[in-house]
């Protein structure tokens, strides 16, 4: 079987003044705006770190709900989390 899942990213301008969106097929995110400022100065906004860290977290925790369930076991819960370090040379 062969899923197909889109997502797509716009961007305008340069890295420091320019501005973007990220946009799902499913229609979750619709044109979330990120920039420079979200990404590197901590304003509040997404991020492809932080939404690449939610997506392995996703399918970590539905994979380890599969594997759960083929060993005999029900899981009540998983909540998974993930912590990416960003490394900025200096």
């Amino acid at each position: 079987m062969t899923i197909h899942k889109k997502g797509q990213a716009h961007w305008e301008g340069d890295i420091k003044r320019g501005k973007g969106t990220v946009s799902t097929e499913s229609g979750v995110l619709n044109q979330q705006p990120y920039g420079f400022n979200t990404r590197f100065e901590g304003e509040k906004g997404t991020n492809p770190e932080e939404l690449i860290g939610a997506a392995h977290a996703a399918c970590f925790s539905m994979a380890l709900s599969l594997m759960l369930g083929e060993a005999g076991f029900t899981p009540t819960s998983i909540d998974t989390t993930i912590l990416g370090r960003r490394c900025l040379a200096g």
